[in-house]
């Protein structure tokens, strides 16, 4: 696999061997390096090195850029004002990098992957059994495939959990009104759809619903069922299963028009750590993490009171001898530190399970479970909210169906697509439209930082102006057209060529691309990507517009900026790609 050492390491590491030099009592000292509007590069450590050497921090930064091996990266180095550091790098670099990055023939662009990587299991997309997805399941789903893929990318060995509601006492009413009314789940037809799937159990389960509320002998019987799921009763649990693989069949059709791939193996629900609850409440009290208080197993903390100022604990086991969440997600803890090996346990849950989820890492950390080798993370994201501003619901205040949202989008950007279109056929402007869509909603989703609310706006996210992903895409689909027209003319690099300012602001961008992964990665950040990206199609638009590509100057320089165009696609495409969004070829 080709690696390749970014613009940004190798002024860095030549700026560090010669602050070395010039001051050896600060070791491996940062120079600081960072992009900036009066250079190519604006180092500043060297002002916080000299007052800690207790010396002249202009006169220090004169001797660093003396010692500076200048030429093949550096074009020129001069100090400014109270002893920055101002870095402009040779065109002769840019472009030679770019190529190193365009050659590498493994379609990573020479991003290389971590130095020790590890496991992390990202537990994200949870949606409930027997229940419709609603715009509260989007987010989940969204943040976790973006960093599931980004963190593979970077080398992480990643185990994707989805953590379904699949158990409870609501399943004795289900079971007990299925068994009752056997022909309720049947199907017509072998092939069955997710909305057949989802209104099988959504009439199942008002009517269910229904008959409890209003027949007391009803209850009691349904009541009883629970006990039996419980107790592992063969025939109420092959009843129980049909209700889950009903609810997959819905699932995988959301998630399929959410176009991620979400695999049978990686659902394990709330039943799949049945067997391991009671044993995690006994290692919990044996070793006295858990306390018994009024008949119940509870974790007291001392900074979490409620409003009457008394302690507010997590119960673990409930005085009638059930288990809350708090015992499942525990014993989830518990597997995937110890059988799934993993060092990060990475949640993407709402926000408002905060509480919820600090607690339950505090008692997996008294208890051993979690210590310096193995942290478990929560990524809380925000509310989506409507152009009001409003937690988002329909005109008649109920919560909006996942579905609806997606066939809206694509609607939008069918239509989008349809009024730009010029050879595309009805058939592709319908998956180009569906494309742009879900892009559009992706997008929407991963630019904002995932602890902030956003408003769905489906105006804005289809629109082919300002920060979106329909403007990434006509960007990607521009630069295809171009290479098109090429004809015969092949991209190739030539770094003897002297480069105009919008060349050199696009391959400095374009370059920068495996530290922004690897920064995203690192913080659990699509949207820092996403800023990256469309930076990069901004620059792009630019230099489109400012340098000619098929009718520039020589030969040599037509190859040259085919090249920039080409390499600015594969980042936009393989950008992309990492947050789940489909890159067209033509639009």
């Amino acid at each position: 696999m080709t690696s390749v050492t970014s613009l940004t390491d190798l002024v860095h590491q030549r700026l560090a061997a010669a602050l070395a030099t010039a001051l050896p009592e600060a070791g491996s000292a940062d120079p600081l390096l960072r992009r900036s509007d009066r250079a190519d590069f604006q180092a500043n450590g060297i002002l916080a090195l000299a007052k800690k050497a207790k010396a002249n921090p202009r006169e220090l930064a004169a001797q660093v850029v003396s010692r500076v091996a200048s030429g093949d990266v550096i074009k020129d180095i001069e100090v400014s004002g109270p002893g920055f550091l101002n870095v402009t790098i040779a065109d002769r670099a840019i472009t030679a990098n770019l190529a190193e990055r365009y050659a590498d023939d493994t379609g990573r662009l020479g991003v290389p992957v971590a130095r020790q990587p590890g496991t992390t299991v990202i537990d994200y997309a949870q949606p409930n059994v027997a229940k419709e997805m609603h715009v509260g399941h989007l987010r989940s789903a969204v943040i976790g495939d973006s960093l599931a893929q980004l963190l593979e990318f970077t080398g992480e060995t990643v185990v994707r959990r989805h953590h379904i509601g699949d158990w409870g006492t609501q399943f004795g009413m289900l079971i007990q009104y299925l068994d009752e009314h056997p022909h309720e789940l049947d199907h017509k037809d072998a092939e069955v759809s997710g909305e057949e799937a989802m209104s099988n159990l959504d009439r199942l389960y008002k009517a269910a619903r229904a008959h409890f509320d209003s027949d007391e002998e009803f209850k009691t019987r349904a009541r009883r069922r629970v006990v039996d799921l419980q107790a592992g009763d063969p025939q109420t649990l092959a009843m129980w299963q049909k209700f889950v693989d009903e609810s997959k069949i819905y699932f995988f059709s959301v998630f399929d028009k959410l176009d991620m791939e979400i695999r049978d193996a990686d659902i394990v629900g709330e039943s799949g750590y049945n067997d391991m609850l009671a044993e995690t409440c006994r290692l919990l009290e044996e070793s006295g993490v858990a306390v018994r208080s009024e008949g119940a197993l509870c974790v007291f903390f001392d900074d979490v009171k409620g409003p009457d100022g008394k302690p507010v604990p997590l119960i673990v086991q409930k005085s009638d001898g059930g288990y809350g969440y708090a015992a499942t997600d525990l014993s989830a803890i518990r597997d995937r530190v110890f059988h799934l090996k993993a060092d990060t346990l990475l949640y993407v849950v709402d926000a408002r399970q905060s509480l919820h989820f600090r607690m339950v890492f505090e008692t997996a950390r008294r208890a051993g479970w979690l210590n310096e080798d193995v942290k478990a993370h929560q990524l809380a994201f925000g509310t989506v909210l409507g152009k009001d501003g409003k937690p988002f619901k329909t005109r008649a205040g109920e919560t909006v169906r996942l579905v609806d949202l997606l066939d809206e989008a694509i609607d939008r950007a069918s239509a989008v697509v349809r009024d730009k279109a010029q050879d595309l056929s009805e058939e592709e402007i319908a998956e180009r439209g569906t494309q742009v869509g879900i892009g559009a909603v992706k997008y929407a989703d991963l630019s904002t930082s995932a602890n902030r609310d956003y408003k769905f706006d489906l105006d804005q996210m289809v629109s082919l102006n300002g920060d979106t992903s329909v403007y990434l895409q006509y960007a990607y689909a521009r630069i295809q057209s171009i290479l098109r027209k090429a004809g015969d003319v092949r991209p190739a690099a030539h770094p003897e060529l002297e480069l105009s300012g919008a060349e050199r602001a696009l391959g400095l961008h374009a370059d920068a691309f495996a530290e922004t992964v690897a920064e995203a990665a690192r913080e659990y950040a699509p949207h820092k990507l996403t800023a990256y990206l469309y930076q990069l199609a901004s620059l792009y638009t630019t230099f489109y517009d400012k340098c000619p590509v098929l009718k520039a100057d020589s030969p040599e320089q037509v190859e040259n900026r085919l090249f920039l165009c080409d390499i600015t696609a594969r980042t936009l495409h393989r950008g992309m790609a990492l947050l789940g969004i489909r890159t067209p070829e033509r639009l």
